[in-house]
């Protein structure tokens, strides 16, 4: 083979992958939104108040507002006259295959937001942050994770709340078995039944459940946090304009300080902001 004709097959070869790393450039998400005048979002069923089904069977919960907020501002980035909507319900056992296989487009949750998770998705700017806690009867006599010796403790398994319930409780040497339920609402009725001694989960998870339980008296938490979760949105990797696009609307929303309004709206009967999520919004409420 002629020097130069190899040379021309290389440069044709590059020209090829150049091509097709250009085309691949050019179908992420917001050139699928564009195309089709559509976002997917994925939601969960119980996940309150982030992410749950309201009275009237909407989608609804912070993380939701979120969402839509970020919805939003897609359209008017695109210049488009309507942008649909659509809703689809994921689990923590699905939310990361749907999101990867495309079914949805951005999953508006109460996901952490982890190292490992990275390497298969990519996430938003921080939009909560929270820890580990116990939920368990008022009359139990128990008060924190060293009290569940011999106990049995409920957790969704495919979620963080399993990890590091697992490490925590080997830390402290603790032995529980745990039982591995559906959700947050089998969850609470495992603990009201007795099924289960406590149920782990995210600590503003399960004031929502004990708000929304109708037996406030009944319940309590656990006296302290076993871990660090960091919610974010969840998104496709290797797609960097629809992360900024998202990042963008987060920081604007942060920066306004408009985040409190829906901090209040979804989370206010927690009480205030305290100086960790005040913290939170204010360094990532980047400048443009």
């Amino acid at each position: 083979m002629r020097p130069q004709t190899h040379v021309r097959r290389i440069l044709v070869a590059l020209t090829l992958l150049l091509a097709a790393a250009g085309a691949w450039a050019q179908s992420g998400t917001l050139d699928k939104i564009k195309r089709t005048g559509a976002i997917t979002l994925g939601h969960r069923e119980a996940s309150i108040p982030f992410s749950y089904i309201g009275d009237n069977k909407q989608p609804a919960g912070y993380s939701v507002e979120l969402c839509q907020r970020v919805a939003e501002s897609v359209r008017r980035q695109l210049g488009l006259a309507d942008l649909q909507v659509k809703w689809v319900q994921v689990t923590p056992g699905d939310r990361m295959a749907k999101l990867v296989s495309g079914e949805i487009d951005l999953e508006c949750g109460s996901t952490t937001n982890t190292l490992s998770r990275q390497e298969q998705v990519s996430f938003s700017l921080l939009t909560f942050a929270d820890g580990g806690s116990l939920l368990m009867k008022a009359d139990s006599g128990l008060a924190r994770l060293a009290d569940m010796g011999g106990r049995k403790i409920g957790v969704v398994p495919g979620t963080t709340t399993e990890r590091n319930l697992q490490e925590a409780l080997a830390r402290g040497n603790v032995k529980a078995e745990t039982v591995k339920l559906k959700d947050h609402a089998e969850g609470l009725v495992a603990v009201m039944e007795g099924k289960v001694d406590a149920y782990a989960s995210d600590r503003v998870i399960l004031v929502g459940l004990v708000l929304g339980s109708g037996n406030r008296k009944s319940l309590r938490l656990s006296e302290e946090l076993y871990s660090y979760e960091p919610y974010a949105l969840m998104l496709r990797r290797n797609d960097s304009a629809f992360r900024h696009a998202v990042n963008r609307e987060l920081a604007r929303l942060y920066r306004s300080e408009e985040i409190y309004a829906i901090y209040d709206r979804w989370l206010g009967v927690l009480g205030p902001t305290g100086p960790l999520l005040k913290a939170l919004y204010f360094l990532n409420g980047l400048p443009e």
